[in-house]
C-alpha cells in the first residue's frame, strides 16, 4: 500500500513538475516575447535600423541586429527659432559620433567610441592596450521588449523624446530664459521618422516651456513661454571599403579628422592628420580626363523662390569647373532636390534656404566617417536675409531712385552677384574646404574668402558697381580640388605629386591663409583679411573712403522708393557710413604686422618677416585719418530729411543708438566710427607686438609712439565749424576710453604701463590748456581730465583682472 502511495505521488509530482515548466515557458514568452508576437498590429518602418510605432501606445520601438558593427549617430535640428542670436536654425546639423550597439544580459548599450585614440596595428594586445586606456561613453541603456533570430527590439521613446540637440542648453546660454522639457507636449513626429536602406531617421517634435523669457525669444517665438522645435535622431551605415585618406597639409586648405595612433613608429609622430573629402574616383585613372565612378550631386532647397534659386544653383555648379581641372568630366552636378524627398536623408547632399527674423550667418557643415575623413553628406544652410543686406547696400551706395518709383537693375544684379559667391562658398566648405584669406590680394583667386564688394568711383562722383564679385571660381579653388581630389594613377607616389601642386601653385603665387591669422582680434597677417580686396589694404582703405565720401554727398531721398518714410532713409545710410569697417580692419594688420606662410622645412617658403617700417607708418597714417571729423560728420542735406521714426516703424538694432531720444543723432554715428578705428590701433595683442618689434628692431614703430600719432591726431586740428568740433571731441573722447581699456585689459604688463603713462601726460595737457576759452571745449576737457584722473587713482588690484603669465603644464614631468 505504501509503494502504491508512494508510486501515485511520484505520479503527481511529476504532473506538477510538467505543469511548472509549462507555467515557466508560458510566463518567459510573456515576460520576453518574439519581436512578430510584440509588434503584431504596428506600423513598420523597414530599413538599416528598423522601427515600429505603436499608435495605441504612442510608442516607438527599435529593431537591433547590427550588435558591435560600428555605425554613426549624429542629431539635427529639423525646425528652427528663427533667430540668428539664439542661434537653433532650421536644419541645423548636430557632430557625428562614432557608436555601437552592445547587449548585455536583457540590456541594449549604445556606445560612443572613443575614436581619437587608437593603434592602428595587427595586434589585438595593441589595439586593447589602447581602448583600455581611455574612457567610452555610453550614450543610453534600452531594456529589451522582444527578441528572435538574434535580433532585439528595444523601446526608443525615452531616448528620442529629449531635448538631445541642446536647444535647452542654448536658449540658457543666450539669456532667454530657463527651460525644461515638457513631456505632455512632446511627441515622436511620424512625417519625419523614416528607414531607408542606409540611414534611420528619427524625428520628435519638443516643446520646451519655461518663464521670463528673454528678448530674442519673444521676438520670435507667439508663445515665448513654449517653444516648440522638431529634433531627428540619425543612425547611419559606414560607407564601404575602398576609400582611402588622403593626408592632410598645413597649406593645402582642407579641414579634416585628427588623432593619435599610440602604435605609431616611435620616429613618427603620433598625431595622424587626414582631409576631409567625399569619395571621388576616376572611371579610368590613367586618362587624362575621366568620367567619374560616382559623381558628386547637390540639392537644392525647393522653398527657394526665383531670382535667388537660380543664383544658387549658378554658383554652386561653379565648382564642376575646378573638378574639370582636376581631370573629371561631369563630376558635380547640382539639381533641384526631388520633390518629396527629405533633405534630411544621408544620401542627399543638400543646399537649404533658411529663414530667421534677422539676419545672420550661412554655414556649409558636413557628415563625416569619423575613421577616416570621407565626407557621407554635405550640408549648406543659407540665411535668406543677406541677399536683402547686400541690396540695402547698393541702395545706400547709389540712391538709384530718382523719380523713386522705377526699378534699376543695379541693386538687384549685386545681390544675387553675392548670392552666388556665397553658394559657392557654403558647398566649398561642404567638399572639404577652409577659408583662405589671403586669397582676395590674389587676384580673386577663391571664392572661400569673404569678398568685399568692390565699388569704383567714376569721375562724376557717381559709384560702379558692375565689377562688385568675381564670377567662377578661383585659381585657388582650382588647386585645391587637384590636391584633395585628384585620382592618381597605379604606382604614383602621391606625397610627391600632392607637394608638386602646392609647390606649382606658390610659384604662381598663389597661397593659403585661413582663420587663425586672419581675425581682426589678435590676427597679424598683413594680407590676410575678411571682407577686403586688393593687396594694399592701406591704399585701398584710401580709395574706399573716396568712395564713401562720394556716396554720403549723394545720398539723400533717392536711396529709398517713392512712399517710403523719410526715416527709413537711415535703413541704408548705415552700411554707407561704415561702408570702411571691414577695411579698416585689414589696414590695422599692417600696424605690428609679420608676413608669414605656413612653410615646411626644405619647401622653400620664407617663414616670416616683418612688415616694413615705412608701410606700417604709412597704415597708421591711413587709420588715424580715418578719425578726421570732416570723414566722420554727415551732409547736412541728410540732416534736414531724417525726421523721427514714424507709428509702426520701430526702431530697431540696425540703425544707430541715439543720445537725443527719437531725433536722429548727427554725432553718435561718428562715435560708432571712431570706437572701430581707435580700437583696432589700439587692439592688446597688436600693443605687445608693437612694443617687441620696436625693442628687437629699433626702426619699426613701437607702442608709445604709435600711441604719440593717434592723440595728436585727435586732439589737433582746428573743426571747419561747430559740428566739426562737436564730431571732434566725441573722437577725443573714444581715444581716452580705448587707452583706458588698453591700460585695464592689456595682458602685457608693459602696454599697460605704456597706456597709462600717456593717459597721466594727457590729463596733464587737458588741466593745462583748458578749452582754449571755448565754453563747450572747457566743459569736455575738464570733465575728460577728472575721469582720467579717477581712472588712474582708482583702488585698483592689479592682479585681479589680468592674471601673470601661466607656464606650460609640467606634471608629470619636470615637477616632484
Amino acid at each position: 500500500m505504501a509503494e502504491h502511495l508512494s508510486h501515485r505521488a511520484g505520479a503527481a509530482l511529476l504532473v506538477l513538475f510538467l505543469v511548472a515548466g509549462s507555467l515557466t515557458t508560458v510566463l518567459a514568452e510573456e515576460v520576453i516575447p518574439s519581436i512578430g508576437k510584440k509588434t503584431r498590429g504596428m506600423e513598420k518602418l523597414d530599413g538599416f535600423l528598423p522601427l515600429y510605432w505603436d499608435s495605441g501606445e504612442g510608442k516607438l520601438y527599435l529593431e537591433v541586429a547590427r550588435f558591435d558593427e560600428e555605425l554613426i549617430y549624429f542629431t539635427s535640428l529639423v525646425t528652427g527659432v528663427g533667430s540668428n542670436d539664439i542661434g537653433l536654425d532650421r536644419s541645423q546639423l548636430g557632430s557625428g559620433r562614432l557608436v555601437r550597439f552592445e547587449k548585455v544580459g536583457p540590456r541594449v548599450l549604445l556606445v560612443q567610441l572613443n575614436d581619437r585614440f587608437r593603434a592602428e596595428s595587427p595586434s589585438p594586445d595593441e589595439r586593447r592596450a589602447v581602448e583600455e586606456s581611455f574612457a567610452r561613453s555610453v550614450l543610453w541603456g534600452f531594456e529589451q521588449v522582444a527578441e528572435g533570430g538574434g535580433r532585439v527590439l528595444v523601446d526608443a521613446t525615452d531616448f528620442a523624446i529629449r531635448d538631445v540637440h541642446g536647444a535647452i542648453g542654448e536658449l540658457e546660454r543666450t539669456g532667454q530664459g530657463d527651460y525644461e522639457l515638457d513631456d505632455s507636449r512632446s511627441v515622436v513626429y511620424l512625417p519625419g521618422t523614416k528607414a531607408f536602406p542606409k540611414n534611420t531617421e528619427i524625428e520628435v517634435s519638443l516643446t520646451l516651456t519655461g518663464g521670463a523669457p528673454g528678448s530674442w525669444a519673444r521676438q520670435v517665438v507667439p508663445e515665448p513661454q513654449a517653444i516648440t522645435v522638431r529634433q531627428r535622431h540619425s543612425f547611419v551605415a559606414l560607407p564601404g571599403d575602398g576609400y582611402e585618406p588622403r593626408a592632410s597639409d598645413p597649406r593645402g586648405g582642407y579641414f579634416g579628422i585628427e588623432y593619435a595612433d599610440y602604435a605609431a613608429p616611435i620616429r613618427e609622430s603620433i598625431h595622424k592628420r587626414f582631409i576631409a573629402r567625399h569619395r571621388l574616383e576616376k572611371k579610368d585613372p590613367e586618362a587624362e580626363i575621366s568620367e567619374a565612378v560616382e559623381p558628386i550631386v547637390y540639392y537644392l532647397d525647393r522653398g527657394v523662390p526665383e531670382p535667388m534659386r537660380s543664383a544658387l544653383l549658378d554658383g554652386a555648379r561653379w565648382w564642376n569647373t575646378a573638378f574639370e581641372a582636376a581631370g573629371y568630366r561631369d563630376a558635380f552636378r547640382v539639381e533641384l532636390l526631388p520633390e518629396g524627398a527629405d533633405p534630411m536623408d544621408v544620401r542627399y547632399n543638400v543646399i537649404q534656404w533658411v529663414h530667421r527674423a534677422t539676419r545672420g550667418w550661412s554655414y556649409g557643415a558636413a557628415v563625416i566617417d569619423p575613421r577616416t575623413g570621407e565626407i557621407l553628406k554635405g550640408h549648406v544652410l543659407l540665411g535668406s536675409l543677406r541677399v536683402r543686406q547686400d541690396f540695402l547696400l547698393a541702395e545706400g551706395l547709389l540712391s538709384p531712385y530718382r523719380d523713386g518709383d522705377e526699378a534699376p537693375p543695379e541693386p538687384e544684379a549685386l545681390a544675387l552677384a553675392r548670392l552666388r559667391q556665397l553658394s559657392a562658398h557654403e558647398v566649398g566648405h561642404t567638399l572639404g574646404l577652409t577659408h583662405n584669406y589671403i586669397a582676395s590680394t590674389q587676384g580673386r583667386a577663391s571664392v572661400m574668402d569673404y569678398p568685399h564688394p568692390l565699388a569704383k568711383l567714376n569721375e562724376d562722383g557717381s559709384i560702379d558697381l558692375s565689377d562688385a564679385y568675381d564670377v567662377g571660381v578661383g585659381a585657388w579653388d582650382k588647386v585645391t580640388i587637384d590636391y584633395g581630389y585628384q585620382d592618381f594613377p597605379e604606382g604614383t607616389d602621391e606625397s610627391v605629386e600632392l607637394d608638386l601642386i602646392l609647390s606649382q601653385a606658390r610659384g604662381r603665387g598663389i597661397t593659403f591663409i585661413t582663420d587663425q591669422d586672419a581675425i581682426p582680434a589678435g590676427g597679424a597677417h598683413p594680407r590676410a583679411h575678411l571682407w577686403d580686396n586688393a593687396r594694399d589694404a592701406a591704399a585701398e582703405l584710401e580709395r574706399m573712403m573716396k568712395v564713401r565720401r562720394a556716396a554720403l554727398d549723394r545720398f539723400g531721398q533717392n536711396a529709398i522708393r517713392r512712399g517710403m518714410p523719410m526715416a527709413t532713409m537711415e535703413e541704408a545710410l548705415v552700411p554707407l557710413y561704415l561702408y570702411h569697417r571691414y577695411q579698416l580692419a585689414a589696414c590695422a594688420k599692417i600696424l605690428g604686422g609679420q608676413d608669414y606662410t605656413y612653410a615646411l622645412r626644405g619647401d622653400e617658403q620664407e617663414p616670416l618677416r616683418p612688415v616694413p617700417a615705412a608701410d606700417q607708418k604709412r597704415a597708421l597714417a591711413v587709420l588715424i585719418a580715418t578719425l578726421d571729423p570732416a570723414e566722420l560728420t554727415l551732409p547736412e542735406a541728410v540732416l534736414e530729411k531724417l525726421p523721427p521714426r514714424p507709428f509702426t516703424f520701430r526702431p530697431h538694432r540696425e540703425l544707430f543708438e541715439r543720445y537725443t531720444g527719437v531725433v536722429f543723432d548727427a554725432v553718435s554715428p561718428a562715435a560708432v566710427a571712431a570706437r572701430l578705428s581707435a580700437s583696432l590701433i589700439l587692439q592688446p595683442e597688436r600693443a605687445a607686438r608693437l612694443i617687441e618689434q620696436h625693442a628687437i628692431k629699433p626702426d619699426l614703430p613701437g607702442l608709445g609712439g604709435v600711441i604719440d600719432e593717434l592723440l595728436l591726431a585727435a586732439f589737433g586740428d582746428a573743426p571747419a565749424n561747430g559740428y566739426e568740433a562737436e564730431v571732434g571731441r566725441t573722437v577725443e573722447r573714444v581715444v581716452v576710453e580705448e587707452l583706458m581699456a588698453l591700460a585695464v585689459d592689456a595682458p602685457m604688463p608693459q602696454a599697460r604701463a605704456i597706456a597709462s603713462l600717456k593717459l597721466a601726460r594727457l590729463r596733464e595737457r587737458l588741466e593745462r590748456e583748458k578749452g582754449g576759452g571755448d565754453e563747450s571745449g572747457e566743459a569736455h576737457d575738464f570733465l575728460l581730465a577728472a575721469d582720467i584722473r579717477r581712472f588712474l587713482e582708482r583702488d585698483y588690484d592689479p592682479m585681479r583682472r589680468v592674471p601673470p603669465v601661466d607656464p606650460p603644464p609640467g606634471s608629470p614631468i619636470g615637477e616632484p
